[in-house]
């Protein structure tokens, strides 16, 4: 009985680990999209229209960030938008490498070392995934105009 539950906690935080990678992405449009939904729902639009309103402005925002990086052409300029959607993605990242390392870690310092590290590699993670979405949107044509002379 503790080979199984040994077996399936490690299994459970690989899938939480892998979950956490996986929407490093999403984190900047979430955010937009809570803040959002709380602003529409205090200013009286209802919970349906709250969570309506919600959608759109994240996968507005998460649609724009995309379109912004394929299309501009200056390095800079891509690197700020690549930077504005990693950044809360490794916050995210440090909270929660932060808050599953209460369960082994005794030492404070060792768990920020390791929620730094954590940090790092999901805002890496965030980035490089942004930068994959656009060249593919890139690479198939959008955004760019062809020149018919």
């Amino acid at each position: 009985m503790l080979a199984l539950g040994l077996v399936l906690n490690t299994l459970g935080i690989g899938l939480f680990c892998w979950a956490i990678f996986a929407l490093a992405v999403y984190a900047l449009p979430f955010f937009v999209a809570l803040s959002i939904g709380m602003t529409a729902l205090h200013s009286g639009a209802g919970l349906i229209g709250a969570l309506l309103i919600a959608t759109a402005g994240g996968a507005l925002t998460l649609v724009l960030g995309q379109v912004a990086v394929a299309v501009t052409r200056p390095l800079a300029l891509r690197i700020a938008i690549a930077t504005a959607f990693a950044v809360p993605a490794a916050v995210a990242g440090y909270h929660v490498v932060f808050a599953v390392s209460q369960i082994g870690v005794l030492s404070l310092t060792w768990r920020e070392v390791f929620a730094c590290l954590g940090a790092v590699c999901v805002g890496v993670t965030a980035w490089m995934r942004l930068i994959a979405l656009a060249e593919t949107a890139r690479s198939s044509g959008m955004g760019v105009v062809e020149n018919p002379s």
